[in-house]
């Protein structure tokens, strides 16, 4: 079985060829379009931000380890938003990593060992956010960090392909 990666929909697969990471031609379309995931989406962790900040709807802050203070994706899309990470939802943090189009080395290592959910641009676009499926503890280092929870990212919707 495979999760798809756009709607998180569990199907079936025999093994041969190339894994794949869509339940079929709509989510495989869906995913090339470029909008977040419903795996993403769909999760009730987002808050509205003022820059890196994370506040609720009403632009009081909102905590990275208090559920009360985040809402679903639909009460923020139209405004600048992110999501906290946690429950299987965790991000790469890649600083620095883009000049134009062209990656750094450690970054293509990086997205070749990884199964991402999204990848895009950060808000200074020259770093990446590259959403996973994981858990365990946060790692940093100078340009790549690794965060599964208790962590706000801003998101940008500006989808890095390569």
């Amino acid at each position: 079985m495979i999760s798809c990666m756009v709607c998180g929909r569990e199907t079936a697969w025999s093994g041969r060829g190339r894994r794949p990471s869509t339940c079929g031609q709509r989510c495989r379309k869906r995913k090339q379009r470029g909008a977040l995931p419903a795996v993403i989406v769909n999760n009730a962790r987002w808050t509205a931000r003022d820059g890196k900040r994370p506040i609720m709807v009403d632009g009081s802050p909102a905590s990275s380890t208090n559920p009360d203070t985040w809402t679903d994706y639909r009460a923020v899309a139209q405004r600048p938003h992110g999501v906290m990470l946690g429950d299987g939802l965790a991000c790469w943090d890649l600083d620095d990593v883009l000049d134009g189009d062209v990656l750094a080395p450690a970054a293509v290592e990086l997205l070749d060992s990884v199964e991402p959910l999204w990848v895009e641009r950060s808000m200074s676009g020259r770093g990446l956010h590259v959403f996973v499926r994981g858990g365990g503890p946060s790692k940093q280092t100078r340009h790549i960090s690794y965060y599964s929870h208790s962590r706000f990212i801003a998101v940008t919707g500006d989808a890095f392909r390569r």
